[in-house]
């Protein structure tokens, strides 16, 4: 277990000897946290006042540590109240991609054991129904504004907008439960052990970690968001920034033009990105890219996708080296590398966290020596399960070692290099999407008696999702079927895991009736290996 930090150790982590959030907004609370998409600001003191009301407020519905709070929800301001919130009475937080199909949202409202969701910023009549049919109490779930079939936020938060103290309550870290894909088909809840420690014994072990992990600087600063904070990368980031006394600014939707802006705006600091974020940054005008003035930028981390070895490259050239890579899962466990190092290791994904150790294991469970490729496996001392789902938990180890099913090697100095993400996972702009949610999706369309997907190469997105469709001896193959099965994927699937492309020829299986992605990324590629 990590030992504990001195006092002496944290003091680079305080602000006027405040440590995390909560202390920073009351000795600071005009202290700007939170500037929204729209440029509305909300201080330190105006953050904590409304996650500690939401904290009340979900006690006052009767719910207690170790229950989960769901959201759906847009880059916005409630998002980090509710965060805030949970995260100090021991509860999980749940975020769910708001892009999801209401079939989608309503599995993980279900198997997360919601007992209240929280939405804005989405389509109310999607959510609506995911909460129809995950079976959730319409006092249950709450929307930021009016939205019928919903009650206001406001009546959560309450005391906050009246002024009022909020109802005492017991102090205990919480934590997200976040939902990783999985190659059968159905998203996995990551659940951890909740520990009992109040938020700031947890924070002054966490963000030293941060800095040791990631080189990740404390200190003043603006954290750019510019990803969703739905997901886990972009959503600890910003939490851990906040807890450093940082304003976020956040960016609802990814322009490349206008992140360039926001940093010359509001000087930012720092952020995190994924590579098509590099990718389409280097594609702007030179005359856009010379317009703003970068120069507050001190640190950018990225992860989430293998980066082009040239795209990154010509990003520290243009933003010096300021630019840290890190791989990881929502398991735990990972790598790091900043940039003088990357620069005599191209193409490596780093070394084990000092808190972390990484070894490639062949099929047999055996330790493979330096250069050769296999299995990813990673040990640290954050121990999680599959919600739910005993029999994946056990699948994912091996002895104190798990895997996220990635392929990789070390090199003879310990340096890691991915082989493949998995050899059926399609990373589109950063966003891992699983072939087998896609397939059974496809599945169950009349005309398709079988199907395989695969992504394609794609120099903005890093790869696109294309599907192989073996049509019924009845079906006519042709256009109009194409698109007839396109358009069926939309009510089942969400935007960026529908098939961008469709042919249709017989779907490769072994005797034993498994699915052949090699002989499929041959016939589609001329290349294919699992």
């Amino acid at each position: 277990m990590t030992t504990p930090p001195t006092s002496a150790a944290l003091a680079d982590f305080r602000v006027d000897g405040a440590l995390g959030f909560w202390e920073i907004a009351a000795v600071r609370p005009d202290r700007v946290a939170v500037v929204a998409a729209d440029g509305a600001e909300t201080t330190f003191g105006e953050l904590r006042a409304r996650a500690d009301a939401v904290a009340a407020g979900l006690i006052g519905l009767g719910l207690s540590a170790g229950d989960t709070v769901a959201l759906v929800m847009a880059n916005e301001p409630a998002f980090l109240t509710v965060q805030l919130a949970t995260s100090q009475i021991g509860m999980y937080l749940t975020p769910v991609n708001r892009h999801l199909t209401a079939l989608e949202i309503a599995y993980i409202l279900d198997n997360s054991d919601a007992a209240v969701l929280v939405t804005a910023g989405v389509p109310v009549a999607l959510v609506a129904e995911a909460a129809d049919l995950a079976g959730l109490p319409p006092e249950r779930r709450f929307a930021v504004g009016c939205a019928p079939g919903f009650r206001d936020f406001g009546e959560l938060a309450g005391p906050a907008a009246t002024g009022s103290s909020p109802a005492s309550f017991s102090r205990r870290v919480g934590d997200t439960m976040l939902y990783s894909s999985g190659t059968t088909g159905r998203p996995k809840g990551v659940r951890r052990a909740l520990r009992d420690m109040t938020p700031e014994q947890s924070l002054s072990r966490g963000l030293p970690l941060m800095r040791a992990r990631y080189g990740m600087p404390p200190g003043p600063g603006t954290h750019l968001v510019v990803a969703p904070l739905y997901h886990a990368a972009p959503n600890g980031f910003a939490l851990m920034a906040l807890h450093l006394g940082q304003t976020l600014v956040l960016m609802d939707k990814w322009d490349a033009e206008q992140a360039l802006a926001l940093v010359q705006r509001y000087g930012v600091t720092s952020t995190h990105m994924v590579p098509t974020m590099f990718h389409r940054l280097l594609a702007l005008p030179h005359s856009v890219r010379n317009s703003c003035d970068l120069s507050s930028l001190e640190y950018v981390v990225h992860a989430g996708a293998p980066c082009p070895v040239l795209d990154k490259q010509r990003m520290l050239e243009w933003w010096g080296p300021i630019i840290f890579e890190y791989y990881s899962s929502t398991e735990g466990g990972g790598t790091a590398v900043g940039p003088q190092d990357w620069l005599r290791h191209p193409g490596t994904v780093g070394r084990a966290w000092p808190d972390a150790e990484v070894r490639i294991l062949d099929g047999a469970g055996d330790e493979v020596p330096a250069g050769k490729v296999g299995g990813v496996y990673f040990h640290n001392d954050i121990d999680f399960e599959y919600h739910k789902d005993p029999e994946k938990t056990a699948a994912a180890r091996h002895g104190m070692f798990y895997t996220a099913g990635d392929l990789g090697h070390l090199d003879q100095d310990g340096w890691l290099f991915l082989s493949d993400r998995r050899g059926d996972l399609i990373i589109s702009g950063g966003v891992n999407i699983y072939p087998a949610e896609v397939e059974e999706a496809l599945l169950s369309h009349p005309a398709v008696a079988d199907v395989g997907v695969i992504g394609l190469p794609d120099p903005e997105w890093g790869a696109t999702v294309h599907a192989v469709v073996q049509p019924t001896e009845d079906a006519v193959a042709g256009d109009d079927l194409a698109d007839e099965i396109l358009r069926f994927c939309a009510d089942r699937l969400a935007r960026f895991k529908r098939p961008r492309t469709l042919e249709f020829r017989p779907v490769p299986r072994t005797l034993t009736g498994k699915l052949s992605r090699s002989a499929l990324r041959r016939a589609v590629l001329g290349e294919g290996t699992d």
